[in-house]
């Protein structure tokens, strides 16, 4: 993408209202589009955040690692737009917290990595990584960086609403 092009893209995100429960007009029916194109949204477009576009909002916004909350903000409109995670850390033998834990978790499913969840990236998850990496094609170069991020947000994770209710 060119930068002029990812610039004009910026700006029009930056102007996107921010959506939740009980939000109507255009900007709920694009967003309904977006969903549907990304296929976690099933329902006829019709302008109006309901709950059924809660839940798929919820749903997107865990797929791509960002908090389920539910409400359509910035990050949630740039990911729609997109299609690949933002603003997520380069992850390397040695680096540790919950966004290890999540990569563990994503890999786990995929079936590269067989050994405990527990948020430190070791030898093993290094070598899942790679493994990963190379099964997408991306570089196996055991580091979690943007390309892999994008990779890792392709695996199915079964998403269940009553971890995140508040």
């Amino acid at each position: 993408m060119s930068s002029t092009t990812q610039m004009k893209s910026t700006q029009a995100i930056g102007k996107k209202p921010q959506l939740q429960l009980g939000s109507q007009g255009k900007a709920v029916l694009q967003l309904e589009q977006l969903l549907t194109k990304l296929g976690v949204y099933r329902q006829p477009a019709k302008g109006i955040f309901n709950q059924a576009v809660q839940f798929a909002v919820k749903l997107f916004q865990f797929r791509f690692f960002l908090p389920p909350d539910g409400i359509v903000g910035p990050l949630t409109w740039q990911v729609l737009y997109t299609g690949a995670p933002v603003n997520m850390p380069i992850l390397r033998f040695g680096s540790s917290g919950e966004a290890v834990a999540t990569v563990q978790e994503v890999l786990k499913i995929s079936k590269h990595y067989g050994a405990k969840i527990d948020g430190d990236f070791s030898t093993l998850t290094e070598k899942a990584v790679g493994a990963f990496q190379k099964s997408f094609g991306i570089e196996a170069d055991g580091i979690v960086n943007q390309e892999t991020w994008t990779a890792l947000s392709q695996i199915p994770r079964g998403y269940d609403p009553k971890w995140f209710l508040t």
